[in-house]
């Protein structure tokens, strides 16, 4: 990793300059197939590559956006005249990043609770990930609210894989987001969502230090603090950040180079209010900002399929 040092701190840093943030484009096929039936739009790579690149070359979007996480398919993809597109992203001034986890799968043991899989065989795919010209790399863990859970095997284990994962991107010249989500599905309250998170911060990293990776040169991508979205008392937007920084505080060491947010079924309005709210608490160790994904696209989405390729520049 020594040999990376000025460059992942360098990378890391322009990830989270201010008043930019990280769009995340990387859904699965699956994903992409709900949202594009959804809208009455073919799950097709020519569909997909439209859509990708009309939000990537849109004019002045490297003025808001320092980096974009695309799913493999992204990244390999050319547009009409062969240029690669992550070369007119780095043209643009947007930095090309790519989901490397290969999803969460069942917990053997634990029911209700996932492990995020992706490890073997990681080191040759970031190299070749290096080659298409990507700069940094993104992990997600899930992790559930319910009835007993999350138990501490799953936190631990999810935050093991995290931190070998993080590693192994540094060590290739990668900068690795971390992505531990506490789903907000459920009924939970405030502070259990707050007490889950903040064990599983703790956990994520106690490994990050035990397995030798370099904060300055990672970002974090964290959930909010926030109640379950079928809790019959949900918490308001100034309850929301202020508990979300305060476990922020408790957990996440100031070497972090920044702290990104995902929106976790939020709408956009709802995203943009509590992140606005949390950056206006006052000086903190590291820069707060969004790697949405959803509540960003929503309503591009929704305007481009109207009509493709019509309404490419408005969308």
């Amino acid at each position: 990793m020594s040999e990376h040092l000025e460059q992942l701190v360098s990378i890391a840093q322009a990830m989270v300059a201010p008043g930019k943030g990280i769009l995340a484009i990387d859904e699965s096929m699956g994903t992409i197939k709900k949202r594009f039936d959804a809208v009455g739009i073919d799950n097709t790579e020519e569909n997909r590559l439209a859509y990708r690149s009309m939000m990537l070359t849109a004019e002045g979007l490297g003025e808001h956006i320092s980096g974009a996480i695309l799913f493999d398919e992204t990244l390999r993809q050319k547009m009409p005249d062969g240029t690669p597109l992550a070369k007119l992203m780095n043209a643009a001034g947007i930095l090309p990043g790519i989901k490397v986890d290969t999803g969460a799968k069942d917990m053997a043991g634990f029911e209700g609770e996932k492990i995020t899989e992706g490890l073997d065989g990681l080191r040759e795919r970031l190299a070749e990930y290096v080659e298409l010209g990507a700069k940094f790399c993104k992990w997600r863990a899930v992790i559930t609210i319910g009835a007993e859970i999350p138990s501490r095997a799953c936190i631990d284990a999810n935050a093991h894989a995290l931190a070998r994962y993080a590693a192994l991107c540094q060590e290739a010249g990668l900068v690795p987001i971390v992505e531990p989500e506490v789903l907000m599905n459920g009924s939970h309250d405030l502070d259990t969502c707050f007490d889950v998170t903040e064990a599983t911060l703790k956990s994520l990293f106690q490994q990050l230090y035990e397995q030798n990776v370099m904060l300055e040169g990672l970002v974090l991508k964290a959930s909010m603090v926030i109640s379950g979205d079928q809790s019959g008392d949900r918490a308001d937007i100034a309850e929301v950040a202020e508990a979300t920084v305060d476990c922020l505080l408790n957990a996440v060491p100031a070497a972090v180079a920044g702290v990104v947010f995902l929106s976790g079924g939020q709408d956009d309005v709802e995203a943009t209010a509590h992140l606005n709210t949390m950056n206006q608490l006052g000086d903190l160790p590291w820069p707060l900002s969004f790697s949405y994904g959803r509540a960003l696209q929503a309503p591009c989405l929704n305007e481009w399929a109207r009509d493709p390729k019509a309404n490419r520049v408005s969308a």
